[in-house]
Protein backbone atom coordinates (compact mmCIF):
# COMPACT_ATOMS: atom_id res chain seq x y z
CA UNK A 1 0.00 0.00 0.00
CA UNK A 2 2.80 2.45 0.86
CA UNK A 3 4.37 1.73 -2.53
CA UNK A 4 1.14 2.75 -4.25
CA UNK A 5 1.02 5.91 -2.13
CA UNK A 6 4.60 6.82 -3.03
CA UNK A 7 3.92 6.12 -6.69
CA UNK A 8 0.89 8.40 -6.63
CA UNK A 9 2.84 11.21 -4.97
CA UNK A 10 5.47 10.73 -7.64
CA UNK A 11 2.89 11.43 -10.33
CA UNK A 12 1.87 14.61 -8.56
CA UNK A 13 5.52 15.67 -8.51
CA UNK A 14 5.80 14.96 -12.24
CA UNK A 15 2.81 17.19 -12.90
CA UNK A 16 4.32 19.89 -10.73
CA UNK A 17 7.67 19.74 -12.52
CA UNK A 18 5.98 19.79 -15.92
CA UNK A 19 4.02 22.84 -14.80
CA UNK A 20 7.17 24.59 -13.58
CA UNK A 21 8.98 23.68 -16.79
CA UNK A 22 6.14 25.05 -18.89
CA UNK A 23 6.11 28.35 -16.97
CA UNK A 24 9.88 28.60 -17.22
CA UNK A 25 9.83 28.13 -20.98
CA UNK A 26 7.21 30.83 -21.38
CA UNK A 27 9.70 33.42 -20.06
CA UNK A 28 12.34 32.42 -22.59
CA UNK A 29 10.82 33.52 -25.84
CA UNK A 30 14.13 33.60 -27.69
CA UNK A 31 14.93 30.02 -26.71
CA UNK A 32 11.50 28.57 -27.26
CA UNK A 33 11.70 25.26 -29.10
CA UNK A 34 9.63 24.48 -32.15
CA UNK A 35 6.44 22.71 -31.13
CA UNK A 36 6.29 19.10 -32.30
CA UNK A 37 3.52 17.89 -34.56
CA UNK A 38 0.77 16.08 -32.63
CA UNK A 39 -0.25 12.61 -33.74
CA UNK A 40 -3.81 11.94 -34.76
CA UNK A 41 -6.02 11.28 -31.78
CA UNK A 42 -3.52 12.71 -29.27
CA UNK A 43 -4.95 15.04 -26.66
CA UNK A 44 -4.09 18.72 -27.03
CA UNK A 45 -4.52 19.29 -23.27
CA UNK A 46 -1.33 19.76 -21.34
CA UNK A 47 -1.29 18.12 -17.89
CA UNK A 48 -1.03 20.90 -15.36
CA UNK A 49 -1.37 20.83 -11.58
CA UNK A 50 -4.52 22.78 -10.81
CA UNK A 51 -5.44 24.11 -7.39
CA UNK A 52 -7.57 21.02 -6.85
CA UNK A 53 -4.64 18.71 -7.70
CA UNK A 54 -2.37 20.66 -5.44
CA UNK A 55 -4.83 20.34 -2.54
CA UNK A 56 -5.21 16.59 -2.99
CA UNK A 57 -1.44 16.17 -3.32
CA UNK A 58 -0.81 18.03 -0.06
CA UNK A 59 -3.59 16.05 1.61
CA UNK A 60 -2.02 12.77 0.45
CA UNK A 61 1.38 13.87 1.75
CA UNK A 62 -0.15 14.54 5.16
CA UNK A 63 -1.80 11.12 5.10
CA UNK A 64 1.52 9.49 4.29
CA UNK A 65 3.27 11.25 7.17
CA UNK A 66 0.48 10.33 9.59
CA UNK A 67 0.62 6.68 8.52
CA UNK A 68 4.40 6.50 8.84
CA UNK A 69 4.23 7.89 12.38
CA UNK A 70 1.12 5.90 13.38
CA UNK A 71 -0.98 9.01 14.00
CA UNK A 72 -4.24 7.28 13.13
CA UNK A 73 -6.65 10.02 14.22
CA UNK A 74 -4.82 12.59 12.13
CA UNK A 75 -4.73 10.20 9.18
CA UNK A 76 -8.49 9.63 9.52
CA UNK A 77 -9.19 13.37 9.50
CA UNK A 78 -7.17 13.93 6.32
CA UNK A 79 -8.65 10.79 4.78
CA UNK A 80 -12.13 12.25 5.19
CA UNK A 81 -11.14 14.90 2.61
CA UNK A 82 -9.03 12.90 0.15
CA UNK A 83 -11.87 10.85 -1.45
CA UNK A 84 -12.80 14.05 -3.32
CA UNK A 85 -10.08 12.86 -5.70
CA UNK A 86 -12.57 10.25 -6.95
CA UNK A 87 -14.66 13.10 -8.39
CA UNK A 88 -11.79 14.36 -10.54
CA UNK A 89 -12.95 14.11 -14.16
CA UNK A 90 -9.66 15.44 -15.55
CA UNK A 91 -7.87 12.12 -15.11
CA UNK A 92 -8.34 8.75 -16.77
CA UNK A 93 -7.01 6.84 -13.75
CA UNK A 94 -10.14 6.79 -11.60
CA UNK A 95 -9.88 3.02 -10.98
CA UNK A 96 -6.38 3.46 -9.61
CA UNK A 97 -7.54 6.21 -7.25
CA UNK A 98 -10.41 3.99 -6.15
CA UNK A 99 -7.99 1.28 -5.08
CA UNK A 100 -5.74 3.80 -3.32
CA UNK A 101 -8.64 5.29 -1.35
CA UNK A 102 -9.94 1.80 -0.56
CA UNK A 103 -6.60 0.54 0.73
CA UNK A 104 -5.77 3.68 2.70
CA UNK A 105 -9.22 3.89 4.30
CA UNK A 106 -9.33 0.26 5.43
CA UNK A 107 -5.77 0.39 6.76
CA UNK A 108 -6.55 3.44 8.86
CA UNK A 109 -9.71 1.79 10.20
CA UNK A 110 -7.79 -1.39 11.04
CA UNK A 111 -5.37 0.64 13.13
CA UNK A 112 -7.68 3.25 14.60
CA UNK A 113 -8.62 2.36 18.20
CA UNK A 114 -12.17 3.74 17.89
CA UNK A 115 -13.19 2.31 14.53
CA UNK A 116 -16.61 0.65 14.34
CA UNK A 117 -18.23 -1.88 12.05
CA UNK A 118 -20.48 0.86 10.63
CA UNK A 119 -17.36 2.78 9.57
CA UNK A 120 -16.14 -0.24 7.61
CA UNK A 121 -19.53 -0.82 6.03
CA UNK A 122 -19.70 2.83 4.95
CA UNK A 123 -16.25 2.72 3.33
CA UNK A 124 -16.83 -0.59 1.57
CA UNK A 125 -20.21 0.47 0.19
CA UNK A 126 -18.80 3.75 -1.10
CA UNK A 127 -15.84 2.02 -2.74
CA UNK A 128 -18.05 -0.55 -4.45
CA UNK A 129 -19.86 2.25 -6.27
CA UNK A 130 -16.72 4.21 -7.10
CA UNK A 131 -15.28 1.80 -9.65
CA UNK A 132 -16.32 -1.41 -11.35
CA UNK A 133 -12.90 -3.07 -11.71
CA UNK A 134 -12.43 -3.59 -7.98
CA UNK A 135 -16.06 -4.28 -7.14
CA UNK A 136 -15.66 -8.04 -6.66
CA UNK A 137 -12.51 -7.82 -4.55
CA UNK A 138 -14.07 -5.16 -2.34
CA UNK A 139 -17.13 -7.39 -1.83
CA UNK A 140 -14.85 -10.28 -0.92
CA UNK A 141 -12.87 -8.21 1.58
CA UNK A 142 -16.08 -6.79 3.03
CA UNK A 143 -17.39 -10.31 3.63
CA UNK A 144 -14.13 -11.26 5.37
CA UNK A 145 -14.51 -8.35 7.75
CA UNK A 146 -18.12 -9.24 8.50
CA UNK A 147 -17.10 -12.82 9.09
CA UNK A 148 -14.38 -11.80 11.54
CA UNK A 149 -17.02 -9.89 13.49
CA UNK A 150 -19.36 -12.88 13.64
CA UNK A 151 -21.87 -11.71 11.01
CA UNK A 152 -21.94 -14.92 8.97
CA UNK A 153 -25.31 -14.37 7.30
CA UNK A 154 -24.40 -10.79 6.28
CA UNK A 155 -21.08 -12.02 4.93
CA UNK A 156 -22.87 -14.66 2.88
CA UNK A 157 -25.29 -12.05 1.51
CA UNK A 158 -22.33 -9.93 0.38
CA UNK A 159 -20.83 -12.89 -1.47
CA UNK A 160 -24.16 -13.89 -3.00
CA UNK A 161 -24.63 -10.36 -4.36
CA UNK A 162 -21.09 -10.34 -5.74
CA UNK A 163 -21.58 -13.77 -7.30
CA UNK A 164 -24.52 -12.51 -9.38
CA UNK A 165 -22.81 -9.21 -10.32
CA UNK A 166 -22.53 -8.44 -14.03
CA UNK A 167 -21.22 -5.35 -15.80
CA UNK A 168 -20.95 -5.67 -19.56
CA UNK A 169 -17.62 -6.75 -21.00
CA UNK A 170 -15.91 -6.21 -17.64
CA UNK A 171 -17.63 -9.35 -16.32
CA UNK A 172 -16.06 -11.43 -19.08
CA UNK A 173 -12.44 -10.65 -18.26
CA UNK A 174 -10.42 -13.66 -17.15
CA UNK A 175 -9.34 -11.91 -13.96
CA UNK A 176 -12.95 -11.17 -13.00
CA UNK A 177 -14.01 -14.74 -13.76
CA UNK A 178 -11.27 -16.05 -11.49
CA UNK A 179 -12.44 -13.78 -8.66
CA UNK A 180 -16.01 -15.00 -9.18
CA UNK A 181 -14.83 -18.59 -8.70
CA UNK A 182 -13.08 -17.54 -5.50
CA UNK A 183 -16.23 -15.79 -4.30
CA UNK A 184 -18.29 -18.90 -5.04
CA UNK A 185 -15.83 -21.00 -3.04
CA UNK A 186 -15.98 -18.70 -0.02
CA UNK A 187 -19.75 -18.48 -0.22
CA UNK A 188 -19.86 -22.28 -0.08
CA UNK A 189 -17.48 -22.21 2.86
CA UNK A 190 -19.95 -19.98 4.69
CA UNK A 191 -22.71 -22.47 3.85
CA UNK A 192 -20.53 -25.09 5.47
CA UNK A 193 -20.11 -22.95 8.59
CA UNK A 194 -23.87 -22.50 8.88
CA UNK A 195 -24.26 -26.25 8.32
CA UNK A 196 -21.81 -26.89 11.18
CA UNK A 197 -23.71 -24.54 13.46
CA UNK A 198 -27.01 -26.28 12.73
CA UNK A 199 -25.40 -29.66 13.09
CA UNK A 200 -24.14 -29.03 16.60
CA UNK A 201 -27.31 -27.18 17.59
CA UNK A 202 -29.52 -30.06 16.54
CA UNK A 203 -27.18 -32.59 18.11
CA UNK A 204 -27.36 -30.84 21.48
CA UNK A 205 -31.15 -30.56 21.45
CA UNK A 206 -32.41 -33.57 19.50
CA UNK A 207 -29.93 -36.00 17.89
CA UNK A 208 -32.70 -37.66 15.92
CA UNK A 209 -33.24 -34.45 13.91
CA UNK A 210 -29.68 -34.10 12.65
CA UNK A 211 -30.57 -35.02 9.07
CA UNK A 212 -33.35 -32.44 8.80
CA UNK A 213 -34.14 -30.83 5.45
CA UNK A 214 -32.88 -27.35 6.39
CA UNK A 215 -29.46 -28.64 7.33
CA UNK A 216 -29.27 -30.84 4.24
CA UNK A 217 -30.16 -27.84 2.09
CA UNK A 218 -27.03 -26.01 3.27
CA UNK A 219 -24.98 -29.12 2.49
CA UNK A 220 -26.41 -29.22 -1.02
CA UNK A 221 -25.70 -25.53 -1.61
CA UNK A 222 -22.15 -25.82 -0.33
CA UNK A 223 -21.31 -29.04 -2.17
CA UNK A 224 -22.14 -27.61 -5.61
CA UNK A 225 -19.24 -25.15 -5.63
CA UNK A 226 -16.91 -27.07 -3.33
CA UNK A 227 -17.00 -29.97 -5.76
CA UNK A 228 -16.37 -27.57 -8.62
CA UNK A 229 -13.14 -26.43 -6.96
CA UNK A 230 -11.32 -29.60 -7.96
CA UNK A 231 -11.60 -28.52 -11.58
CA UNK A 232 -9.43 -25.48 -10.86
CA UNK A 233 -5.80 -26.26 -9.94
CA UNK A 234 -4.70 -24.57 -6.75
CA UNK A 235 -4.29 -24.95 -2.99
CA UNK A 236 -7.80 -25.35 -1.59
CA UNK A 237 -7.14 -26.94 1.81
CA UNK A 238 -9.97 -25.46 3.95
CA UNK A 239 -12.52 -25.95 1.17
CA UNK A 240 -11.57 -29.57 0.57
CA UNK A 241 -11.64 -30.37 4.28
CA UNK A 242 -15.08 -28.81 4.63
CA UNK A 243 -16.47 -30.80 1.73
CA UNK A 244 -14.97 -34.06 2.98
CA UNK A 245 -16.34 -33.51 6.49
CA UNK A 246 -19.87 -33.09 5.14
CA UNK A 247 -19.56 -36.12 2.87
CA UNK A 248 -18.25 -38.14 5.77
CA UNK A 249 -21.14 -37.03 7.95
CA UNK A 250 -23.65 -38.26 5.36
CA UNK A 251 -21.64 -41.51 5.05
CA UNK A 252 -20.66 -40.93 1.44
CA UNK A 253 -17.24 -42.41 2.14
CA UNK A 254 -16.43 -43.33 -1.43
CA UNK A 255 -16.98 -39.80 -2.74
CA UNK A 256 -14.98 -38.31 0.16
CA UNK A 257 -12.08 -40.63 -0.62
CA UNK A 258 -12.23 -39.77 -4.33
CA UNK A 259 -12.12 -36.05 -3.51
CA UNK A 260 -9.02 -36.49 -1.36
CA UNK A 261 -7.31 -38.73 -3.93
CA UNK A 262 -7.95 -36.27 -6.74
CA UNK A 263 -6.66 -33.43 -4.60
CA UNK A 264 -3.47 -35.33 -3.75
CA UNK A 265 -2.68 -37.04 -7.06
CA UNK A 266 -3.91 -34.66 -9.77
CA UNK A 267 -0.73 -33.58 -11.58
CA UNK A 268 -2.29 -30.32 -12.69
CA UNK A 269 -2.36 -29.15 -9.07
CA UNK A 270 0.77 -27.67 -7.43
CA UNK A 271 2.67 -30.03 -5.07
CA UNK A 272 0.88 -29.84 -1.73
CA UNK A 273 2.07 -31.92 1.25
CA UNK A 274 -1.15 -31.17 3.11
CA UNK A 275 -3.17 -33.01 0.45
CA UNK A 276 -1.30 -36.23 1.27
CA UNK A 277 -1.63 -35.60 5.01
CA UNK A 278 -5.41 -35.26 4.67
CA UNK A 279 -5.62 -38.43 2.60
CA UNK A 280 -3.51 -40.36 5.12
CA UNK A 281 -5.55 -39.13 8.08
CA UNK A 282 -8.80 -40.08 6.35
CA UNK A 283 -7.54 -43.57 5.48
CA UNK A 284 -6.24 -44.09 9.00
CA UNK A 285 -9.50 -42.89 10.52
CA UNK A 286 -11.36 -45.46 8.43
CA UNK A 287 -8.89 -48.23 9.29
CA UNK A 288 -7.44 -48.70 5.81
CA UNK A 289 -4.83 -51.46 5.24
CA UNK A 290 -1.26 -50.58 6.22
CA UNK A 291 -0.05 -50.89 2.63
CA UNK A 292 -2.34 -48.03 1.60
CA UNK A 293 -1.10 -45.89 4.48
CA UNK A 294 2.51 -46.62 3.53
CA UNK A 295 1.81 -45.69 -0.10
CA UNK A 296 0.50 -42.25 0.90
CA UNK A 297 3.32 -41.54 3.35
CA UNK A 298 5.92 -42.58 0.79
CA UNK A 299 4.96 -39.61 -1.39
CA UNK A 300 4.79 -37.29 1.61
CA UNK A 301 8.33 -38.34 2.57
CA UNK A 302 9.59 -37.23 -0.84
CA UNK A 303 7.90 -33.84 -0.47
CA UNK A 304 8.73 -33.20 3.20
CA UNK A 305 11.29 -35.67 4.63
CA UNK A 306 11.20 -33.86 7.99
CA UNK A 307 7.40 -34.09 8.41
CA UNK A 308 6.15 -35.19 11.83
CA UNK A 309 4.30 -38.12 10.22
CA UNK A 310 7.64 -39.67 9.27
CA UNK A 311 7.76 -41.28 12.72
CA UNK A 312 4.49 -43.06 11.89
CA UNK A 313 5.82 -43.91 8.44
CA UNK A 314 8.95 -45.51 9.86
CA UNK A 315 6.82 -47.39 12.41
CA UNK A 316 4.61 -48.84 9.67
CA UNK A 317 7.68 -49.86 7.67
CA UNK A 318 9.24 -51.43 10.73
CA UNK A 319 6.12 -53.52 11.37
CA UNK A 320 6.25 -54.90 7.85
CA UNK A 321 7.76 -58.34 7.23
CA UNK A 322 9.48 -57.23 4.02
CA UNK A 323 13.23 -56.68 4.29
CA UNK A 324 13.08 -53.75 1.87
CA UNK A 325 10.64 -51.98 4.17
CA UNK A 326 13.04 -52.24 7.10
CA UNK A 327 15.80 -50.78 4.96
CA UNK A 328 13.46 -48.03 3.82
CA UNK A 329 12.65 -47.28 7.47
CA UNK A 330 16.38 -46.81 8.11
CA UNK A 331 16.60 -44.37 5.21
CA UNK A 332 13.54 -42.43 6.40
CA UNK A 333 14.84 -41.96 9.96
CA UNK A 334 18.33 -41.03 8.80
CA UNK A 335 16.76 -38.36 6.57
CA UNK A 336 14.75 -37.06 9.52
CA UNK A 337 17.79 -36.78 11.77
CA UNK A 338 19.50 -34.58 9.18
CA UNK A 339 17.07 -31.79 10.10
CA UNK A 340 17.57 -29.55 13.12
CA UNK A 341 14.02 -30.14 14.38
CA UNK A 342 14.77 -33.85 14.88
CA UNK A 343 18.41 -33.77 16.04
CA UNK A 344 17.60 -34.06 19.74
CA UNK A 345 14.34 -35.95 19.46
CA UNK A 346 14.46 -39.02 21.70
CA UNK A 347 11.68 -40.84 19.83
CA UNK A 348 13.50 -40.52 16.52
CA UNK A 349 16.74 -41.91 17.98
CA UNK A 350 14.86 -44.74 19.69
CA UNK A 351 13.22 -45.56 16.36
CA UNK A 352 16.65 -45.64 14.73
CA UNK A 353 17.87 -48.03 17.40
CA UNK A 354 14.84 -50.30 16.91
CA UNK A 355 15.49 -50.38 13.17
CA UNK A 356 19.16 -51.27 13.68
CA UNK A 357 18.25 -54.05 16.08
CA UNK A 358 15.83 -55.55 13.55
CA UNK A 359 18.40 -55.25 10.76
CA UNK A 360 20.97 -57.07 12.92
CA UNK A 361 18.85 -60.20 12.56
CA UNK A 362 19.95 -60.29 8.93
CA UNK A 363 23.35 -61.53 7.79
CA UNK A 364 24.20 -58.53 5.62
CA UNK A 365 23.03 -55.87 8.08
CA UNK A 366 26.45 -54.20 8.20
CA UNK A 367 26.43 -53.77 4.42
CA UNK A 368 22.96 -52.24 4.56
CA UNK A 369 23.95 -49.72 7.25
CA UNK A 370 27.22 -48.94 5.50
CA UNK A 371 25.41 -48.31 2.22
CA UNK A 372 22.93 -45.89 3.83
CA UNK A 373 25.70 -44.09 5.71
CA UNK A 374 28.10 -43.85 2.77
CA UNK A 375 26.97 -40.38 1.72
CA UNK A 376 26.60 -39.22 5.34
CA UNK A 377 29.77 -40.34 7.08
CA UNK A 378 31.67 -37.15 6.20
CA UNK A 379 29.22 -34.85 7.98
CA UNK A 380 27.14 -37.06 10.29
CA UNK A 381 29.67 -37.07 13.20
CA UNK A 382 29.92 -33.26 13.15
CA UNK A 383 26.14 -33.01 13.16
CA UNK A 384 25.46 -35.45 16.01
CA UNK A 385 28.51 -36.88 17.73
CA UNK A 386 30.81 -34.09 18.95
CA UNK A 387 31.87 -33.36 22.51
CA UNK A 388 29.57 -30.33 22.44
CA UNK A 389 26.59 -32.54 21.61
CA UNK A 390 27.59 -34.89 24.42
CA UNK A 391 27.67 -32.09 27.00
CA UNK A 392 24.39 -30.59 25.80
CA UNK A 393 22.57 -33.93 25.64
CA UNK A 394 23.92 -34.93 29.06
CA UNK A 395 22.46 -31.80 30.62
CA UNK A 396 19.14 -31.82 28.78
CA UNK A 397 18.33 -35.48 28.18
CA UNK A 398 20.54 -38.22 29.73
CA UNK A 399 18.41 -40.95 28.14
CA UNK A 400 19.18 -39.53 24.71
CA UNK A 401 22.92 -39.80 25.47
CA UNK A 402 22.53 -43.48 26.21
CA UNK A 403 20.68 -44.19 22.98
CA UNK A 404 23.03 -42.17 20.77
CA UNK A 405 26.17 -43.58 22.40
CA UNK A 406 25.01 -47.12 21.59
CA UNK A 407 24.80 -46.24 17.90
CA UNK A 408 28.07 -44.39 17.31
CA UNK A 409 30.18 -47.42 16.38
CA UNK A 410 27.38 -48.99 14.37
CA UNK A 411 26.75 -45.97 12.20
CA UNK A 412 30.37 -44.79 11.85
CA UNK A 413 32.58 -47.83 12.66
CA UNK A 414 35.69 -46.44 10.93
CA UNK A 415 35.67 -43.06 12.67
CA UNK A 416 36.73 -41.94 16.13
CA UNK A 417 33.79 -40.38 17.91
CA UNK A 418 34.01 -37.63 20.54
CA UNK A 419 30.56 -38.45 21.85
CA UNK A 420 31.55 -39.98 25.18
CA UNK A 421 32.57 -38.99 28.71
CA UNK A 422 36.20 -39.83 28.02
CA UNK A 423 36.28 -37.46 25.02
CA UNK A 424 34.34 -34.64 26.67
CA UNK A 425 37.33 -32.35 26.97
CA UNK A 426 38.47 -33.00 23.42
Amino acid sequence: MMDDLERELGRFEDLKHEDDFSDDNSTRGSKRTKPRRMDAGESYKTPRETGFHQSTRICLEHIREALLHHRWQEAAEYMACYPQKLEDTATSQSEQYTELVWRLSTEILHQHPNSKLDDYNSIYERMKHSGIRHYLMICLEHSFHLLLNGHIENAKNQLSAAESWRYGKESGHVRQQQIVKLIQAYRSLLDYMIWCDKRFTHFDTDPSSISNADMHNYFRQASVNLKEILRNPGVWDPFILSYVEMLDFYEDYEEALNVLKNYAYDNTFPPNPNAHVYLYQYLKRHEAPERKLIKVLKILQVLVPSHELMLEYSSLLLQSERKKDTQKALEVVLEMLAFACWKSNLDAWKRLKDIIEKLQLEKNWKDVVSDKMAERKNWWPALHFTSFHFRTDSEENPELVEVKASLTKILCPDLTMKYSAGQESA
